[in-house]
This record gives C-alpha cells, sequence and structure tokens, in this order.
C-alpha cells in the first residue's frame, strides 16, 4: 500500500494544512487550494478568489511552458455553489471559474497522503521536466507550540529533464481575505539568522479594527533567492483581474510590479489578489527546490455560536501569544524549516515504518488531521477546546463533549499538556457544588455552565480520563489539584440532590435515568453505562489509595465488586452484555415526572421509547477497552467479554448494506460494509422506537469495537472493520482525511489511535517509571510500533534478539519494563549507548537497579539468550 490516489480517487480530498486550533486550509486531491478555514470558524467548500499556484519554464529567454500546477478537477461538471465563488456559480453554471480547472494545468496527478505528509508528483507530455511538490504543517509529538503554527508549507521540487538550463518560474498567488474593499497588499523583506532573505507578501486592510472579530492579515512568503512579485492584480470588471494576470505569468521573465494608490477596490465582487513568484535555473538533468509558506492571523475570537447574554467577550488565539502577526509566523517558519520539518518527516517514518497492518496505519494517521481542522481552538493561555465536528460555516457540537472526547486516544498521547488542560477546564468550570458535571464548556471560560442533566458516560470517562492522564505524565501535585473534584464527581451517582437517582442506595449499579452519547436516556441498568461506573469506581480507588486516603479506596472498592459481580451475572445473556429494562413498564417513567412521560412513553405501542433492551450494542463493553487502554485490569469477566466481543462481531458487522434498513444518517450504504450501533438477533424482541441512531455506522465507535477486538485477540475481526471503514473513505466517495458523524472532522474517529496500542500491548506508568509492550503477534519473527508518552516518543522494535526502545524526542526515566514473560526470561543484558544497565526480573517486568535516562536519539536496549 502506497497511500496514492489518482484520478477519481482524488475527488473528495482536501488534506488540511494548518496548525492545532489554527484553522487551515486544504489542498485538495488535484493540488487546489481549497476550504479556505482561517478565520475561526469552518468554512466547507469554500475558496479565496484565484488562489492558486503555477509554473513555467523558459529557454533563451522564451517561454516553453505555463500551467497551473494542477491536475483535472473531477466531475461532476454541472456545477456546484462554493463559498467565496462570486455571482454566475453554481448548478446550470459548470465548474467555478476561480477553480482554475479552464487554465493550463497538468494532465495527472497522484497524491500520497501520509499524515502529516502530503507529496504530490504532476506529470504533462507538454511541460520540460518532473514537477513534485510536498505539503504539511508541523506535527511534532509532545511539541505542541511549532504543532500549532498558523500556516500551509509547501516545497516544490523541479527537475529538468530537458538537454540544456531551463530557467523555472513557480508563484503563489492569494486573494486578500479582507471584506472592506481598503485593501493593502504590502512587500517586505527579511533576513535569515543561518543566511539568506525571506521575501513576504502581507495581505491586510488599511480599515482594520484591531477589536473587530475579521481584524487580521494574512501572508505569502518564500526564502527564494531570485523573486519577483505582483502587490495586486489588475483590477477591473468581469474577469479582467485573471486575463491580465495569466497574460502576465505567460510573458517571459520576471512578474512587474503592480501597486495601487487609491486602495478601494472598484471590483465588488472580485478579492484583491497578490503574487510571489520564485525564479531557479535549472541544469540538464538536475533537481531544485522552491518553499512557499501561506501564514495567517485572526486574533480575535468570539462566542457567535451561542452568544452570551449580556455583550460579547472576545478573546486572544493562542497563535497570537506566539506571532504577533502573520509575517512573524511566516519568518519563523522560513528560518526553522529544517527542524520543523526533519521532526515532522520523523514522526511520520515512525508511524510509517510499523509493522502493523498497512490499512491500521492509514486509519491512524487519517485521523490525526482532525487537530489541525477548526474542530479545535486553543484559549488564550493555550487550553484545548474542541467541538465534536465541523458544521459547512460553524463547529458543530460545541464544548469538548465529554462523551464523544471520551473516544479520542490520539490527544492525551501525542500532545498530552493540551489534554490535561481539558481535564483542568472541565473539573475549574464544569462541576456543580454537589459533583454534577456538564458535559459541555461553554465559551469563553467562566460564563454560566449548561443546565442539562448530567451525563453518564461523559461523567464517569472524565474520572477515567484523570487515571489515565496522572499516568502518562505521573505529575502527582497536579492529581492533587483536581482530587475533591473527582470525588465529588464520583460521588453524584449517589448524591440525594442526583435528579436522575444513577445509584441511590450505593450497589454500585447505574439504574436511574442516564444520559449518554446516543443523545437521549436509558432506564434501567445496562454494561455500557455501568462499565463507565465501574471504571470510574476502579480509577478512583487507586488514585485514593496513592494519595493516602484509605476509606476512600476501600468505599470504591467495595463498590466496584458489588457493581462488577452484578453486571456480569445479571447483564449477560450467554451470549453478550445487555440492558435490563421492562418497555411495558410505565412506572419507570412516572417516577421522573410527565416531562419524561411526554417524551419517552409510546401511547400507541404502549411502550418505553430509545431503549436497547434486548438489543447487542456496539459500546455494550467499551468501558473494558478503556481500562485495557489505561491499565485498570478487569471490569467485566474477561471470557464472557470475549464472547460478547464475538456477538458483536456476528450481529452488527454487515458485509454490505444493500439489504440493510437504515432509517437514520447515511454514513455507509449499497455493498459497502461496517458496523452497525445497535442489532436485535433473531429472537430479541426490538422496540419499536428504539436507541437514536442505531442502525448508523459511526467510525468512532467502529474502531473502538476493532481495537478492543484485538486486544482480546480477534485480530482478524478486529483489521477486517478498520478495512471496511477505509474502504468508505476512498478519495472517491469520501475524504480520507474527513471522517464524518455529527459533521466534518469528527473528534470521535480519532479512537483510531487506540490501535496503536491494542497492536503493541502498550504499558504504561510514569508515576512508577515504567513502560511496556505485549505484541499481540509479530511480522516475520519481529514488531515494531511508534509509541508517544508524557515526556519522550519514539519506536519500539521487537525481533528473536533484542527488544528496543529508541527514543526520537524527549526523553524518559524508567525504572521497570514490562514484555511478554517468555522474553523475559531471556533478557541477558540491558544497555543504553552501550552502557550496561544493572537490572533484575522481578514478576511481569525487568527493575533496572537505578533510574535509566533515555535522552534524544539514544536507545534502551534488552538482549535476549538465543534458543
Amino acid at each position: 500500500m502506497n497511500y496514492t490516489y489518482t484520478g477519481r480517487k482524488t475527488k473528495e480530498i482536501s488534506f488540511p494544512l494548518g496548525g492545532i486550533g489554527t484553522g487551515s486550509i486544504g489542498l485538495g486531491g488535484n493540488g487546489s487550494l481549497i476550504d479556505w478555514e482561517i478565520l475561526n470558524r469552518p468554512n466547507k467548500r469554500s475558496i479565496n478568489a484565484f488562489s492558486h499556484i503555477s509554473i513555467k519554464a523558459e529557454r533563451n529567454g522564451q517561454v516553453m511552458d505555463a500551467r497551473v500546477l494542477q491536475g483535472d478537477l473531477q466531475p461532476p461538471y454541472m456545477g456546484q455553489s462554493r463559498r467565496g465563488a462570486g455571482s454566475h456559480s453554481g448548478y446550470g453554471f459548470g465548474p467555478d471559474i476561480p477553480t482554475m480547472a479552464g487554465l493550463p494545468h497538468f494532465r495527472n496527478v497522484e497524491f500520497q497522503g501520509q499524515f502529516p505528509i502530503a507529496v504530490l508528483r504532476f506529470s504533462e507530455p507538454g511541460f520540460p521536466g518532473h514537477v513534485s511538490m510536498t505539503a504539511y504543517n508541523p506535527f511534532i509529538p509532545l511539541n505542541d507550540r511549532d504543532s500549532s503554527i498558523p500556516g500551509a508549507f509547501f516545497e516544490v521540487e523541479l527537475e529538468n529533464t530537458w538537454g540544456e538550463e531551463l530557467l523555472y518560474t513557480v508563484c503563489l498567488s492569494t486573494g486578500n481575505p479582507s471584506d472592506d474593499k481598503q485593501t493593502l497588499n504590502s512587500y517586505e523583506r527579511c533576513r535569515k539568522e543561518a543566511g539568506g532573505t525571506v521575501h513576504l507578501l502581507k495581505l491586510s486592510s488599511r480599515l482594520s479594527d484591531p477589536g473587530h472579530p475579521g481584524h487580521g492579515d494574512l501572508c505569502m512568503a518564500t526564502d527564494a533567492a531570485d523573486i519577483s512579485y505582483q502587490q495586486y492584480w489588475y483590477r477591473g470588471e468581469w474577469l479582467d483581474t485573471l486575463e491580465m494576470f495569466w497574460r502576465d505569468f505567460g510573458e517571459p521573465g520576471k512578474l512587474a510590479n503592480r501597486v495601487y494608490t487609491d486602495h478601494s477596490s472598484s471590483d465588488k465582487v472580485r478579492k484583491d489578489m497578490a503574487s510571489l513568484a520564485a525564479h531557479v535555473a535549472v541544469g540538464p538533468g538536475g533537481k531544485r527546490k522552491v518553499r512557499f509558506v501561506i501564514c495567517w492571523s485572526f486574533p480575535n475570537v468570539h462566542n457567535f455560536w451561542n452568544p452570551e447574554q449580556e455583550g460579547t467577550t472576545f478573546w486572544n488565539n493562542y497563535y497570537n501569544t506566539l506571532f504577533s502577526d502573520s509575517t512573524a509566523s511566516a519568518k519563523y517558519a522560513l528560518e526553522h524549516w529544517q527542524r520543523l520539518y526533519g521532526e515532522t518527516l520523523a514522526f511520520k517514518n515512525a508511524l510509517f515504518e510499523s509493522t502493523l497492518p498497512e490499512v491500521v496505519k492509514e486509519a491512524v494517521s487519517a485521523n490525526l488531521s482532525v487537530l489541525k481542522t477548526p474542530t479545535t481552538l486553543r484559549l488564550a493561555d493555550g487550553s484545548f477546546y474542541g467541538f465534536e465536528g465541523c458544521l459547512e460555516d460553524e463547529g458543530s457540537c460545541e464544548g469538548s463533549c465529554t462523551h464523544v472526547w471520551n473516544y479520542a486516544y490520539a490527544l492525551p498521547f501525542l500532545f498530552p499538556r493540551l489534554e490535561r488542560s481539558m481535564r483542568d477546564l472541565d473539573y475549574r468550570y464544569n462541576q456543580r457544588w454537589d459533583g454534577k458535571m456538564s458535559f459541555r464548556l461553554m465559551l469563553p471560560p467562566g460564563r454560566e455552565a449548561s443546565q442539562f442533566r448530567a451525563c453518564a458516560d461523559g461523567q464517569f470517562g472524565g474520572v477515567i480520563k484523570m487515571y489515565r492522564d496522572w499516568k502518562i505524565s505521573g505529575d502527582t501535585e497536579w492529581l492533587r489539584t483536581h482530587w475533591e473534584a473527582i470525588k465529588q464527581s464520583i460521588a453524584f451517582a449517589w448524591a440525594k440532590t442526583n435528579e436522575d437517582r444513577w445509584d441511590p442506595e450505593q450497589t454500585g449499579v447505574l439504574t436511574g435515568r442516564l444520559h449518554h452519547t446516543l443523545d437521549m436516556e436509558l432506564f434501567g441498568p445496562s454494561s455500557w453505562l455501568n462499565g463507565f461506573y465501574l471504571g470510574a469506581l476502579q480509577a478512583g480507588a487507586r488514585m485514593a489509595r496513592h494519595l493516602g486516603e484509605t476509606d476512600t479506596a476501600e468505599l470504591y472498592e467495595r463498590l466496584f465488586r458489588s457493581g462488577k459481580a452484578w453486571t456480569d451475572g445479571h447483564l449477560f445473556n450467554g451470549e453478550f452484555y445487555g440492558h435490563r429494562i421492562d418497555l411495558s413498564d410505565k412506572s419507570i417513567l412516572l417516577t421522573f415526572g410527565e416531562e419524561a412521560v411526554r417524551r419517552y412513553w409510546h401511547e400507541e405501542r404502549h411502550e418505553i421509547k430509545y431503549q436497547i433492551g434486548q438489543g447487542c450494542a456496539i459500546d455494550q463493553v467499551v468501558a473494558q477497552w478503556h481500562a485495557n487502554l489505561c491499565g485498570l485490569g478487569e471490569l467485566f469477566d474477561r471470557e464472557q467479554t470475549i464472547t460478547a466481543l464475538k456477538a458483536l462481531y456476528r450481529f452488527n458487522y454487515k458485509p454490505s448494506l444493500r439489504n440493510e434498513a437504515n432509517t437514520w444518517r447515511l454514513f455507509a450504504l449499497n455493498d459497502e460494509a461496517g458496523m452497525v450501533i445497535c442489532s436485535w438477533p433473531e429472537g430479541a424482541y426490538k422496540p419499536y422506537v428504539p436507541v437514536p441512531y442505531a442502525t448508523e455506522m459511526m467510525t468512532g465507535m467502529e474502531y473502538q469495537a476493532a481495537s478492543h477486538m484485538i486486544q482480546e485477540g480477534l485480530v482478524e475481526e478486529g483489521v477486517s472493520i478498520v478495512q471496511s471503514i477505509r474502504d468508505r473513505y476512498d478519495g472517491e466517495k469520501r475524504n480520507p482525511w474527513n471522517e464524518m458523524e455529527c459533521g466534518s472532522n469528527y473528534a470521535r474517529s480519532m479512537a483510531s489511535y487506540s490501535l496503536l496500542n491494542a497492536f503493541g500491548g502498550f504499558q504504561f506508568d510514569a508515576v512508577r517509571g515504567m513502560i511496556g509492550f505485549h505484541p499481540v503477534r509479530l511480522s516475520e519473527g519481529r514488531f515494531q510500533t511508534f509509541w508517544s508518552l508524557g515526556s519522550g516518543w519514539g519506536t519500539f522494535e521487537m525481533s528473536d534478539t533484542c527488544a528496543t526502545l529508541r527514543l526520537l524526542g524527549g526523553g524518559l526515566g524508567l525504572l521497570s519494563f514490562a514484555l511478554p514473560l517468555e522474553r523475559l526470561r531471556r533478557v541477558r543484558s540491558v544497555s543504553i549507548g552501550g552502557l550496561s544497565i544493572g537490572f533484575q526480573v522481578g514478576g511481569s517486568v525487568i527493575q533496572f537497579n537505578e533510574e535509566a535516562f533515555i535522552g534524544t536519539q539514544q536507545a534502551l536496549v534488552l538482549h535476549f539468550h538465543t534458543n
């Protein structure tokens, strides 16, 4: 698998280029610049005037060929409305003119996408040379600062296949994003510390008010030695601007600059455009590279989607605390290009050189892109905030929604400081005095919290995540700052003020009215939601013991034992875990008042609506998946769990949807395959109005089920689910870098990251200085994977002769190392950089005689006795 898309398979591609919380620009499958989402909100299906990259070749002062650096625009060609396309666009007008599809372009393009890096290769018989382009934004584990640069990075490589020297010009053109028609496009240059010059075109407005929501600027920059530029394209009516630019560009030599002293654009439809060109001479058979960045700065953010009742509060984008404007970030990008690209490439290679199945690596990589889309924001202090996903022009479902972000396992391992900031915000602003947690954080922080009912999986998932993040960071002082809030959150289950009466008698079983991620409430106990309660009790007990609160730990342990025994004994039906409820018992609803009756009672069928009942639900043992990933141990009986996962695959995995009835959203259809949220096997009673979304396929839930199967040894079943998902996102039918649910770039899809840890059997405990791996299988006698923790990241490799933990970034201090027992018994020596480390084997780990510290580019090697 080479992760390459061609022809019609490039149609739906939009590869996001931007920093964490900065917004992004989409790189289209044919090389076009689309989805300009840089103004602190989504902007799907948008373009920015005639923004594009173009290229020409000259010989002896004559232009041999000039083209837009794009491949064919893929059908349909009846026309579709794009934001920013202007008038005379949409259905019945053909493709929009700003797609640049009407100008000469390259016949073929290959789009190789291995997020965070895309490589495009262009070919055209009429063009004298080979052209490729690498595009990315820095993605460096643990380095959230450099991974939050508001910019898109491009490097164009030119290979001269002609028999003599040719002069190539690569030209980047973008539109001024200002809407006030008082545009100001200015050129400046500065020296790089390492030598050379950075050339910049800054696109802003003369009238911009620093306090206005739209205040900001955009910058194009290059460090090419020989450049030319046009501060403004020709202003005129109709399509004069494009006519004149293409005429200018097609002439031999450099662009002639154009400046307008009247800064009021006379064109009421088109935006002012500017171009920055780099010129390089390449000898026969030679290669040269040209670098460009597009950076932006729109610092003012406000809550336009759910405004405050009194006035509007603006806050600064985090990136504005790092860079004063777009030129500052562009200078930084070009000054540090080698390091930023080198470390991003090291991460990409570490991930893709893993011995995991190719489709698994693709799934892990593709969904990391969510972090670089408008799904994410960073507040002024750097704290992380996430929507669930993106609508076309605003975020989808605000508030770092706890029951959705429960599934998103990329951030806590790759950028743990940002994940911990979510816990900080949650426990500071979302908790009521009695422990009730709002599951959506209102912006700006500090405004009144949501008064909606608490969400069981979100509330108890937060405790599990707190335990996980403590183990990743090893920071017990941080845990102490939230400990009282954590205890209150758990105790809300039996609080007298809990309106939904989750566990009033402290039985360890949730039996009340339970809101959940499928947006309604279950009544009565289910393994799905009780599993979260058990996980929170287990996590709470372990944290309490570490902090010396024995009485608290014993209370949680008692509830855990009682709840686990009841769940295993009463909610497992011999095939799978379920939900216990008498659907015909109206009194269950009456307990919660007339509102519950009005909403949930099916008067015609005399049963309770929106329940699972005897169904087989995709998340029935999701809490055990969390427990495996976080090191919490057994929440459900293991043999029963494996049996339930087998049943889940048998009943919910659909190899074809051709004959399946889906009354909900169509995330898969026809002969596509995947796993539905809930099924009712033959002989099971299906409610007339069952749990919402029952027949949908949500990739985040599919990934957790697949990952859990792999954890429990059902590897082929798990991989087949992953393959089915990625077959749906093939570039033609859907965008490979945009797995949908409630909108685009959906956070839950980052459950795919857990596949890495599942295959590696990854264990961690930074509190005790432990790391470990128990691979589920070897490939040709060896295993290799990527890993990341709170202070370091790198690769792990195991063969028949040794196991090697390599640090590619950060540092890691270890007191013990876990491996499969068979390998532990064979360890003969341990070394770092050739220096021996004293050790002893104890239980399931190797204990080092003193802390073993591994620095960047160092490796800890465990040498085995050979058979």
